[in-house]
């Protein structure tokens, strides 16, 4: 077993375990910190693809940015002790119906193609100006309206959440 596949299968296990103790914590600052370790793990998942740039990405944008405004969120609301309630039985029957059908419809997926070796792929340079272009640009290849539109949608999520728990808050 080479180092490469020994580290996909060790960060494959922290994404699939703590994916788990996130959604199965009772607590939510506990969910938020593993949210941050899977968040991390799938970066490394691309440093071990050779995808720096998207690693890098993944760690400031997601590891950094959207784990600390949760936790802030979390801290600045009064709600670090909440405990979530146990769900009614017909909702882990939706969900284990939803975990059945999704994992046997990834199965069939992987099971049922034919996975070919690609053939030797040349590297492309790096022109840092045209990433730039690309980064900033409006056009074709531009990258600014998908930034800004997921900026705005993160701060109504943030403003409709923090609402929401100042309003739960003011009833008790």
């Amino acid at each position: 077993m080479t180092l490469n596949l020994l580290m996909f299968y060790l960060l494959s296990a922290v994404i699939l375990g703590f994916s788990v103790m996130t959604i199965t914590t009772g607590k939510m600052l506990r969910a938020a910190v593993y949210l941050l370790f899977v968040l991390v793990a799938t970066a490394g998942l691309y440093f071990l693809l050779n995808y720096e740039f998207l690693a890098a990405v993944q760690l400031t944008l997601y590891a950094g940015g959207i784990v600390v405004l949760i936790i802030f969120s979390i801290l600045l609301t009064s709600h670090i002790s909440q405990r979530f309630e146990r769900p009614s039985a017909w909702k882990l029957w939706i969900g284990a119906i939803t975990l059945i059908g999704g994992s046997t419809t990834v199965l069939w997926v992987l099971l049922s193609s034919h996975f070919e070796k690609a053939a030797t792929v040349t590297e492309l340079p790096v022109d840092m100006h045209v990433i730039g272009e690309q980064l900033l640009g409006t056009g074709k290849n531009g990258y600014v309206l998908p930034f800004e539109l997921i900026s705005i949608l993160l701060l109504a999520a943030m403003i409709v959440a923090i609402v929401i728990a100042k309003k739960e808050k003011n009833q008790n």
